[in-house]
C-alpha cells in the first residue's frame, strides 16, 4: 500500500494525473485500471479517476501483484516482422483473436507468442500479457508486443500521448468525394447491442480518425486511415456512421448488402511507427496488403 498526502502544488489536480506524477514506474493506463478496480482510496473512500484533489487529502493506492500466467503456450506459426530483447512486431492474420476471452481461451495470438517468447510483460495481467494495443479478430496486420514491463510502460505512454502512429488500409462501400478528412466523433458502447460500439454522447470517449483516399472504384473507395485515438472498433464505427462502411464488415456494414468478401472486414493495419523503448530511435514498420485483399481489388479493377 502506497500513501501520499496532497500538498498545495497539487490542489485541483485529477486523481489519475496526480498518481501518474508520483508513481513514475506505472503508466497512466495502468493507473486508470487500478482506480477502476477500486484499489485507490482518498480519505478512506474509494475514488474515481476524475476526482479533483484538495490540500491535505490522503491518497492510498494498492497496486495488485501480477498473477502468474496460466495461459497455455501453443506452437502456432507467427509472421514476425521484427524482434529484439524488448519488442516483437507481428503481422497478425485475419481470423486470429489477439488475447484470450470468454469462448476464446486457445489459439489466440497470446498463446502463440508465449510459446515463442517464453515470457512477456505482465502489465496487462494474466489474460493480456505483453499486449500494448490490439486489433480486431478479423482485422489483419501489425501489432506490437512488449517483452518486459519497462518496454510496455514506455510504449503505453506513446499510445497515450499519440506519438505511436498506426495506419490502416480499408476498402469501403461508396465513393468518397473528399480526398482527405477528419472524423471526430465520440464512441461508446451501443446500449441496444453490447457487441457493438457506436457514435454517442453518453458514456463515450473522444475518438479521432484521419482518412485519405488512395483510389476510387465504381462503387467503392480504397482509403488509408490513421488513428489519433484507439477506441474499440473505431475505424469501423466511424466509417459506417458517415455512410461508408468497411466492405465485408459483419457488424457495421448492414445485412442488406451482398458483400464482395465473406470472411470479415477488409481492413488491414499496414503501418506502425514507434520510438524504441531502449534505443529511443524512431522505427517504422510496413507490410503489403494480404492476398485476400488484393484479390478483391483485382476483381474491382476488372
Amino acid at each position: 500500500m502506497n500513501k501520499f498526502i496532497v500538498d498545495s502544488s497539487n490542489i485541483g489536480l485529477r486523481l489519475d494525473k496526480f498518481l501518474s506524477n508520483v508513481l513514475n514506474e506505472l503508466s497512466r493506463t495502468h493507473i486508470s485500471k487500478i482506480i477502476d478496480e477500486g484499489n485507490v482510496k482518498v480519505n478512506g473512500k474509494t475514488a474515481k479517476a476524475s476526482l479533483k484533489l484538495k490540500e491535505g487529502d490522503e491518497v492510498n493506492i494498492e497496486v495488485p501483484e501480477v498473477k502468474e500466467l496460466n495461459i497455455e503456450k501453443e506452437d502456432i506459426p507467427l509472421d514476425i516482422v521484427y524482434e529484439d530483447k524488448d519488442i516483437l512486431i507481428i503481422n497478425k492474420p485475419q481470423g486470429m483473436v489477439v488475447h484470450p476471452s470468454n469462448g476464446h481461451y486457445e489459439h489466440t495470438l497470446v498463446n502463440a507468442i508465449l510459446y515463442h517468447c517464453g515470457d512477456l510483460s505482465g502489465i496487462n495481467g494474466v489474460i493480456r500479457p505483453g499486449i500494448v494495443h490490439r486489433i480486431d479478430k478479423d482485422t489483419s496486420g501489425l501489432i506490437c508486443v512488449a517483452k518486459n514491463d519497462t518496454a510496455h510502460l514506455f510504449l503505453a505512454e506513446q499510445l497515450k500521448d499519440h506519438t505511436m502512429s498506426r495506419t490502416y488500409t480499408a476498402l469501403v462501400r461508396g465513393v468518397i468525394q473528399e480526398n482527405s478528412g477528419e472524423i471526430n466523433l465520440p464512441i461508446g458502447r451501443d446500449p441496444a447491442n453490447r457487441q457493438k460500439m457506436g457514435v454517442t454522447r453518453s458514456n463515450s470517449k473522444e475518438a479521432i480518425t484521419y482518412f485519405k483516399v488512395l483510389k476510387r472504384y465504381k462503387e467503392h473507395t480504397l482509403i488509408e486511415c490513421r488513428l489519433k485515438t484507439g477506441r474499440t472498433h473505431q475505424i469501423r464505427v466511424h466509417l459506417s456512421y458517415i455512410g461508408y462502411p468497411v466492405e465485408g464488415d459483419p457488424l457495421y456494414a448492414g445485412k442488406k448488402y451482398d458483400s464482395l468478401y465473406k470472411k470479415g472486414q477488409l481492413l488491414v493495419a499496414t503501418s506502425l511507427k514507434l520510438i524504441h523503448p531502449t534505443t529511443h530511435i524512431e522505427m517504422e514498420f510496413n507490410i503489403d496488403l494480404p492476398d485476400y485483399f488484393k484479390e478483391v481489388l483485382n476483381h474491382l479493377e476488372e
